[in-house]
């Protein structure tokens, strides 16, 4: 019986653990305001992503205009093959790659991976380029942002 007791104990827990992450997710848990850093969402290896409505150009100006705004310096800036925008960028110890891929002709997804040094990645760096971009694009500088 101790097996089974043990067994079920495990299954509940994880049951409420799946279950906590489905209402965080859905912004349920505690009734606070949604932040634009809750809509950049991340990949289990550390890539940040966001879906924009807006095309490629614009995400690509909104990208440099917030580059220069962060002190964060471009190094490379190509269109691949596949129509996909690649941008290359470092500041300090860290390398950002960002990647702008048409969805449709008023919609971009964009990809964001910070390294730091050859292992490491940097998810917040990354998360905080996306919603920077983002206020970039409403024409709201971070400067102007009041704190919520």
């Amino acid at each position: 019986m101790g097996m089974i007791n043990r067994l079920g104990m495990v299954a509940l827990m994880l049951a409420a653990t799946l279950v906590g992450q489905g209402c965080a997710s859905l912004g349920l848990s505690d009734g606070t305001v949604n932040t634009a850093a809750s809509d950049v969402n991340f990949t289990l290896d550390g890539v940040a992503y966001r879906t924009f409505g807006a095309p490629v150009d614009s995400m690509r100006r909104a990208t440099l205009t917030t580059f220069k705004r962060m002190d964060i310096a471009l190094k490379t800036d190509d269109l691949k093959d596949d129509g996909c925008r690649e941008m290359v960028a470092s500041t300090g110890d860290r390398t950002i790659f960002v990647e702008l891929e048409k969805l449709t002709e008023r919609t971009t997804r964009m990809r964001i991976i910070a390294k730091h040094g050859w292992m490491w990645r940097d998810r917040a760096a990354a998360g905080e380029i996306i919603v920077q971009t983002g206020r970039t694009l409403d024409g709201t500088p971070a400067a102007m942002q009041r704190a919520r």
